[in-house]
């Protein structure tokens, strides 16, 4: 699966962003700088294939990472 090429903290931005939180709420919540959110968001867009953000939810939809709930 796609996902197994993804770390877990980028699985982890991966899930937040699509539950809809910003990169600065991300940072806050992992402890980590928006600059590295950012990086992670960019590593699995490039992993994955994906290039636009609304790419990178759907992804995250499709595969179970998170719900419309």
């Amino acid at each position: 699966m796609p996902e197994e090429k993804l770390t877990l903290r980028e699985r982890e931005v991966l899930q937040l962003l699509a539950e809809e939180h910003s990169v600065k709420e991300i940072a806050a919540m992992l402890n980590i700088s928006d600059r590295t959110v950012d990086s992670h968001k960019r590593k699995a867009m490039e992993k994955l294939g994906i290039y636009t953000l609304v790419g990178l939810i759907k992804y995250a939809i499709r595969n179970k990472l998170t719900t419309l709930d």
